[in-house]
């Protein structure tokens, strides 16, 4: 089993900036893949980034790319969002996800992750 806890959400305005963590614990060992999606009220939740644990391939939605950045600390066995020129569109609970099976995966599909935290509020002011 794995664990992951999330922080660093908030209340920021149109144009600021957050920092999200993921603090993953228990069988990291396995883990292939960390990502962020978010699900905003009423909507279905949707793939924002991810990073693969060994090289740290990186995979961004076209809605944030050039904005967020995900990044990873193996020794911590910690994933980042930094989050960027933030939108009111942006606002939604952000989740992390983690994948332990083969490192070939669907980097968007909800399905393919095997662990997931409980998420952190995100609400951008316009």
């Amino acid at each position: 089993q794995v664990q992951l806890v999330e922080s660093g959400g908030g209340l920021v305005q149109a144009g600021g900036s957050l920092r999200l963590s993921c603090a993953a614990s228990g069988r990291t060992f396995s883990t292939q893949a960390m990502a962020w999606f978010r699900q905003a009220p009423g909507k279905e939740r949707e793939f924002v980034a991810a990073i693969r644990w060994t090289g740290g391939s990186t995979f961004y939605a076209d809605s944030v790319k050039g904005r967020f950045t995900i990044s990873r600390d193996n020794a911590k066995n910690t994933v980042y969002l930094q989050m960027n020129s933030l939108k009111p569109e942006d606002t939604a609970v952000y989740y992390c996800a983690a994948r332990q099976r083969a490192p070939a995966w669907v980097v968007g599909a909800i399905s393919e992750y095997d662990y997931w935290g409980q998420g952190t509020q995100v609400t951008v002011s316009s």
